[in-house]
């Protein structure tokens, strides 16, 4: 039994650990419990993976009586997941995050199944600081989570999504972009949503980006591609800068870049690292306890990547970091081997032998 949920960061090292167990046992069977409300209600049943969804909600951080609803529907949340368990009789129940998996990975320990849970972010969640004193292991991705969970409970794995970008086979090319092949590309991309401020930036960028040498990708995101045009009316965009809404293949696309400007996610740093691409982080500052910017240092401190905080974010910097990048071969060589040393290519299989190892 399998169950994370709220954003991608938590469904998709999910999926991919799904993955590996049945590719390597194709007889295994999984039930998927997430949350009514949450991405992974269509997500999950779209992948053909059996799935039950349970209504929760968070806790608000300060004072609310929103949280005596929270607690009731936590204790209501335990009790039927405690159903779900005795129904489906799982040898090992795993955790990936969110809120949801609070109440059925703490409703699994006291039937006494055995639990396991996966910590993808530098800054440890919540529910995973909770459910940490009840679990059997706990897999994780960052050192700097090592200092907040019990340490004789903890086993390095990496995150599964990067197992999975490691294995593309990639007949991805530029000239489908009207790009070349032999020219270096710098993908700026700031999630599937889209950042504004890394949009903003980047709209004041092109008209350097147009002279220079290198090739650019700007993924604005679906919703945002139309206001980022409207802001670009007027703006040569020369044949070395494409502008997209949205890249479908992304996984494919990413072993033919030279360098990426993005956010520090979880799930985005297991990819990058798996490709060993060199990175320029942007790290949201609108998440719990600014732990992108933890995640972002974990490859700043080896010389994988460069780090722009989001409120030095400007069109200047923007084209000072990627000339500095683009323009220097052998230092994108070394933060290419820099990122590679930390990618996990194998995490997925690393994470399903710690729940294979509690298997009964």
């Amino acid at each position: 039994m399998v169950s994370g949920g709220g954003t991608g960061g938590h469904i998709y090292p999910a999926l991919a650990l799904i993955k590996a167990l049945k590719k390597r046992d194709p007889e295994a069977e999984v039930l998927y419990v997430g949350s009514e409300r949450g991405l992974e209600s269509t997500i999950v049943p779209a992948k053909g993976i059996p799935f039950k969804a349970t209504r929760i909600q968070g806790f608000k951080r300060s004072l609310s009586l929103e949280n005596f609803k929270t607690v009731y529907l936590f204790l209501k949340s335990v009790h039927a997941a405690k159903k779900m368990v005795r129904e489906f009789k799982p040898d090992v129940v795993v955790g990936t995050g969110g809120y949801v998996s609070g109440a059925v990975v703490y409703a699994a320990s006291r039937l006494h199944v055995p639990t396991m849970i996966h910590e993808q972010n530098s800054v440890v969640g919540m529910t995973n600081k909770f459910l940490s004193r009840y679990v059997d292991k706990i897999a994780y991705v960052f050192d700097a989570a090592i200092d907040q969970l019990p340490a004789n409970k903890m086993v390095k794995t990496g995150n599964p999504r990067a197992q999975e970008a490691a294995e593309i086979v990639s007949h991805f090319t530029w000239d489908e972009y009207g790009l070349k092949d032999d020219v270096p590309t710098l993908l700026i991309f700031g999630g599937s949503q889209g950042a504004l401020k890394i949009n903003a930036a980047t709209v004041a960028a092109i008209p350097a980006f147009n002279d220079r040498k290198y090739q650019v990708v700007f993924v604005t995101g679906q919703k945002r591609y139309d206001g980022v045009m409207e802001q670009l009316k007027g703006t040569t965009i020369a044949e070395n800068v494409v502008v997209k809404p949205y890249i479908p293949n992304m996984p494919e696309v990413l072993p033919r870049v030279a360098a990426i400007v993005g956010r520090a996610g979880a799930t985005s740093l297991a990819e990058i690292t798996a490709d060993g691409i060199p990175s320029i982080l942007i790290p949201s500052p609108y998440v719990t306890a600014d732990h992108q910017t933890k995640n972002a240092q974990s490859l700043v401190t080896v010389g994988a990547a460069e780090l722009i905080k989001e409120a030095d974010l400007t069109g200047d910097t923007l084209v000072a970091k990627a000339d500095q990048l683009m323009n220097d071969d052998a230092l994108r060589h070394d933060m290419a081997d820099a990122s590679k040393h930390l990618g996990v290519p194998d995490a997925a299989d690393r994470v399903l032998d710690v729940v294979l190892s509690l298997k009964k």
